[in-house]
């Protein structure tokens, strides 16, 4: 587990932007349950996260016409039991984080893993998510 002096700023990245924090395993079974659509970031202490994932998913929340009901964020390494309940959800994708993932109805309808960040801007990100909230979210 990382120690909450690193982890706090990079939570309140997201916190500040509009995310609300997925803390235990209940906190994530009953967002998936709710109707509509949930982003849900996997954070992360890597560089890729500071550069990209995290810059990339506030901007697709702050310049996206059609956004989801509910925007999410975990942290792995620190919000152990949320984040393994979420990698529940993701199957059959691996372990991945920092991740970014669309659920609608609870079920996973799109999927960034961090091989799909690492190496991209947080404009294409941010492109990437915008795209699937046009095809998912009202």
């Amino acid at each position: 587990m990382y120690p909450a002096e690193i982890v706090i700023p990079m939570k309140e990245e997201l916190t500040e932007n509009g995310f609300t924090e997925l803390l235990t395993a209940d906190d994530v079974e009953s967002t998936l349950k709710e109707k509509g659509t949930t982003l849900v970031m996997i954070n992360s202490v890597c560089g890729c996260s500071a550069g990209t994932a995290r810059p990339g998913a506030i901007m697709s929340i702050l310049n996206s016409a059609k956004k989801p009901d509910h925007i999410t964020t975990t942290f792995a390494g620190f919000d152990v039991d949320a984040v393994k309940k979420v990698r529940e959800h993701l199957l059959p994708y691996p372990p991945s984080s920092p991740a970014i993932a669309l659920f609608k109805d609870g079920q996973l309808v799109h999927m960034i893993e961090r091989h799909n960040i690492e190496g991209r801007s947080a404009q294409m990100i941010a492109e990437n998510l915008i795209g699937a909230f046009d095809t998912y979210c009202s």
